[in-house]
């Protein structure tokens, strides 16, 4: 199948009151996992990896275009609608080298620079991108890590989150002309235990500021019993990476923990075989995200 803008998948979600997940792969298992899941449960997908947790030495000489090449080769092969995502990266360079990569949606991480900063430059990055029909993502407001709290748009524990603002998100949504916008409305980057408290209230106000999809990050740790209701605020995409990582390491441990002195390497170590360490990693990212797709409503819409 060809691969599929993600506006095109954020359109329809919208229309039909669901959301569509963006499952952030870090190597072929893992990317591999996802796109199973997504043929499993019959949904839509946003495929892609990462730059903000991976070492930047590596990105650069070795990681953004053969990640390209291989998730848009990936996303041709499925039998359902698939984007490409190059998720905050933190050099504009590597945005944009993303765009002629097989990435068709790219973001820059700018969550730590002032919001003037931020808004030149996403503005320049939507000119490149569309320029190239690509689209971007961009996130305005910071989410705090897993072990910080922020109640306010001035009140964090450690000063590491701000929460969006209705008012400046219109205006960053009208300057930049960016496509889908992330919003920080008591999501936490990178939990896996427990659940962030969402204010419903600031989502509602920046609804009726914007009109562009909204993007939740921080999946791994947002309540399941809100994600109906932030979907019927506007929200239209989550992104989800830390829990598949946990699940991966956890299945991948207890295999490599069971393996007795007569293992035959060539089996044990990537060979895809049932022998193969890394498989039970594979398999527990692919029911973890089939969950998350069912948990969003978008098995069975592709």
């Amino acid at each position: 199948m060809a691969i599929a803008k993600l506006s095109e998948l954020l359109a329809d979600a919208r229309a039909r009151r669901y959301a569509v997940g963006y499952f952030e792969a870090w190597d072929t298992y893992s990317l591999e996992g996802v796109a199973e899941a997504a043929e499993t449960e019959r949904s839509p997908v946003a495929l892609g990896f990462g730059g903000m947790m991976m070492d930047q030495v590596w990105l650069d000489r070795f990681g953004i275009e053969p990640l390209g090449a291989y998730v848009r080769s990936v996303a041709e092969r499925l039998s359902v609608p698939a984007a490409t995502i190059l998720n905050e990266v933190w050099e504009f360079q590597h945005a944009e080298r993303g765009i002629g990569s097989g990435f068709n949606t790219v973001m820059l991480n700018t969550c730590e620079l002032p919001y003037q900063r931020n808004l030149e430059l996403t503005r320049a990055l939507v000119q490149a991108a569309h320029a190239n029909g690509v689209e971007v993502q961009a996130e305005l407001g910071r989410l705090p890590n897993y072990g910080t709290v922020c109640q306010t748009a001035t009140n964090c524990e450690d000063e590491t989150c701000t929460l969006t603002d209705p008012a400046q998100a219109r205006e960053f949504a009208v300057s930049t002309k960016v496509d889908f916008l992330a919003v920080s409305i008591g999501n936490v980057h990178m939990q896996t235990e427990g659940a962030a408290t969402i204010d419903l209230d600031r989502l509602r106000a920046i609804r009726n500021e914007v009109d562009i999809p909204l993007v939740i990050h921080g999946g791994s740790g947002f309540p399941d019993d809100v994600v109906a209701s932030v979907i019927a605020e506007g929200v239209a995409l989550f992104h989800v990476g830390s829990m598949m990582k946990r699940r991966y390491l956890e299945a991948a441990s207890k295999a490599l923990n069971e393996l007795d002195d007569t293992r035959d390497f060539q089996r044990c170590v990537g060979s895809r075989k049932e022998a193969d360490f890394l498989m039970p990693g594979k398999r527990a990212v692919r029911e973890a995200v089939a969950a998350a797709m069912r948990l969003y409503g978008s098995s069975g819409k592709a």
